[in-house]
């Protein structure tokens, strides 16, 4: 992910060992004592490199821990995100001073099925696709924006959009992404000055789409 963030942004990447990390109590309340396996190491991972990313801002490396929604508490004066796919996980965080949100996004590239796509891509994103370079998971990268876009503007805004209250628009060759968040709920959200657009980067590499951005500051 550090290739799609700015070098404000600190960036951890889990290692082999990350997965089966220490938490902090605090963390591990969160989990909870039912949590399955699988539930267990992505949520593990991610708060062992959201802690190596604050640590990596010179924040000290307290708790991340989860609200009712699951979404991850980042402390005072700091933003972050964490995603996890089979076998990737990664964090990043940034001071609040510099940025009101970071989201990023990880996937692997998979087949998706006409419902699922009719539930995620508008039908002007749809005809979008079609007119993309043939050979890459354009579905998934359209995903993996979508899922950036939330992670960005939930922080902010304190609500989730659905994935038709996002129009994305990707720059294949630049790499880029555009999302214009509907108006009805720019003007519907509780918060002065919502994100109305969110821009950010994208890449697809051997078995696995990223899709990162930011939201600078007021």
């Amino acid at each position: 992910m550090r290739d799609l963030l700015p070098p404000a942004v600190a960036v951890a990447v889990a290692g082999p060992e990350d997965w089966s990390g220490v938490l902090l109590p605090a963390e591990r309340a969160c989990l909870g004592d039912r949590a399955v396996a699988s539930r267990r190491r992505d949520f593990t991972a991610g708060r062992v490199c959201a802690r190596r990313a604050l640590a990596g801002l010179g924040l000290p490396a307290v708790p991340v821990t989860s609200a009712a929604d699951r979404s991850p508490v980042w402390p005072a004066g700091a933003v972050g995100t964490i995603t996890h796919t089979r076998d990737y996980c990664a964090a990043a965080a940034a001071r609040a001073t510099d940025f009101r949100a970071v989201g990023m996004d990880a996937e692997r590239p998979r087949e998706l099925n006409p419902g699922v796509r009719r539930a995620i891509c508008l039908p002007e994103e749809e005809a979008d696709l079609a007119r993309l370079p043939a050979g890459l998971p354009w579905p998934t990268v359209l995903f993996s924006v979508k899922e950036t876009v939330y992670k960005v503007w939930h922080p902010v805004v304190g609500t989730w959009l659905d994935f038709h209250d996002a129009r994305v628009t990707l720059d294949p060759e630049a790499g880029t992404f555009t999302a214009r968040i509907a108006p009805a709920r720019v003007a519907a959200a509780p918060v002065p000055d919502p994100p109305a657009s969110i821009t950010g980067r994208f890449t697809v590499d051997t078995g696995l789409v990223r899709a990162a951005a930011v939201l600078a500051p007021r």
